[in-house]
Order: C-alpha cells, then structure tokens, then sequence
C-alpha cells in the first residue's frame, strides 16, 4: 500500500501521511484507529510515542496537575485538600495570605485539626529580612509582604488551638504547601505575585520522588527557621 492509497483511505493530504512516516508525527486519534483498522495492526504498536506518555512508569506518575499560573488551579482545590487532610498539614507560602481569602473559616479548621492531633504549621516570611524588602520592590504592589504575612498571622491567632508559626527568607521565590500526601508547589517568575507562580500539584507515588524532595525541602526549612 502506497502512502497515497492510505491517505485516501483515511481521507487525509498525502502529505500529511508522509510526515507520519518520515517526521515521526502522531496522527489525530480518529486517523490512528482508522490507520490501524486497514493496515490490521494494534495502534499502540503503530504509535508507540502515544502509549508511553500516557502510561507514567516513573516519578511523573506523582504529577496530577500543571498549572501555568497559581490564579489558574480549581478555586476548591485548597478547601478539599485542607478538608480532605487528617495528619499534615504545612504551610510553606511567604504569606499564604490567599488561603484566607480562598478557604472559608480555615482558621477555625485548622486549630480543629490541630486540636485531634493534625501536624499544622505555618511558615512564613521573615517581614524585617532585606530579602522582603527586595522582593517588595520587585513585586511594587500596595499590598506588601509584610502586611500580607502580618494579615496571615492575624488569621492564625483566630484558631481554636496553637499553631505553630515560624519564620524564614529562604522560600521567598518558592512556596510549598503540604496537605498528607499530596502538594501544592508554586514557583515565582520575574516580578510577578504569588498568583502568577507556576504550580504543580503532587501526590506521593513513590519513596524519594519530586514529593518526598519537596517535604525534605520544608522539614529543611523549618529547622532552620525562627519561631514566632
């Protein structure tokens, strides 16, 4: 069979056949079963590209979700994970002053949790660190780092029981947030604000995986941070 008599049969350009072969490209789906109904072949095999990323075999399989922004993850998706976490729940943004705005009553939550026996911490920015006043004037918005932490612990000091707050300059351009076995990870770009970060989110899969870093990155931070 000819590339054209395929092409015609599956009523695409010859060309566009052509560049399956020789350029390696994957065809749309429709074109892929009718290509391995005539030729009689498993369209896996034909396209074995198409099978290998859609099946994670390694520490992929911890990623559920890539966001381009932190603006861009489903509004409920810190509520369900607070909710959802019975065991750890750590806090590792600058400020995570967007999780008051976001979460309703999380303050109220989290001592409950606190209160049945859930690790909950918080580590925040350092607000007197040259390193906030760095990022203030990168960021040059009204609403500062430190009145954005000092907002933070204003909500946390509204908790039914204790958390534990410490602070640090070291995650200023990289904030994770833990809730049991899964994780929020967002990186800062350029002057943007914590809403601009590009975010993942992870759940544990594997012993040592991009999971386990991260938390090794907190526990890490957390040691070397002072306590309020």
């Amino acid at each position: 069979m000819t590339s054209s008599d395929l092409a015609a049969r599956c009523d695409v350009d010859p060309k566009t056949v052509e560049r399956w072969i020789s350029r390696g490209r994957v065809p749309h789906p429709r074109s892929r079963v009718r290509v391995a109904e005539i030729l009689g072949k498993d369209g896996d095999v034909l396209w074995s590209e198409v099978l290998r990323r859609a099946v994670k075999v390694g520490s992929d399989r911890e990623l559920l979700g890539l966001y381009a922004r932190r603006s861009d993850v489903p509004r409920p998706l810190f509520r369900e994970l607070i909710e959802r976490a019975e065991s750890r729940l750590w806090f590792g943004g600058y400020t995570s002053y967007f999780v008051w705005l976001e979460v309703p009553k999380a303050a109220a939550t989290l001592g409950t949790k606190a209160g049945h026996g859930a690790d909950v911490r918080f580590l925040l920015g350092d607000p007197a660190s040259p390193v906030t006043t760095g990022r203030d004037r990168i960021e040059a918005t009204p609403l500062t780092l430190a009145t954005r932490i000092a907002m933070s612990q204003a909500e946390i000091a509204k908790a039914p029981s204790a958390l534990p707050v410490r602070m640090s300059d070291r995650h200023v351009g990289m904030s994770v947030w833990i809730f049991d076995d899964e994780a929020i990870v967002a990186t800062h770009i350029g002057a943007g604000l914590g809403q601009d970060s590009v975010t993942l989110h992870l759940r544990r899969r594997e012993s040592g995986g991009p999971f386990d870093r991260y938390v090794e990155h907190f526990e890490a931070l957390w040691a070397d941070a002072q306590p309020t």
